[in-house]
């Protein structure tokens, strides 16, 4: 089994550039404190890195 991220919003992407908003979407994360788990995959990961100021990132 591949392991798995635990990712929380914690920072809105409101007033911050429109890319930011676009990959949190895509990561899953559309309201603040929702946690999604991932795979962690270097896809997500570059995801995370993009947003790693906005978001909480658990193993």
């Amino acid at each position: 089994m591949a392991k798995e991220l635990k990712i929380t919003l914690k920072r809105s992407p409101i007033g911050r550039p429109a890319y930011f908003g676009k990959v949190l979407k895509g990561l899953g994360l559309t309201k603040l404190n929702k946690t999604v788990v991932l795979p962690d995959t270097p896809e997500i990961r570059g995801m995370i890195n993009k947003v790693s100021h906005m978001v909480l990132v658990e193993d």
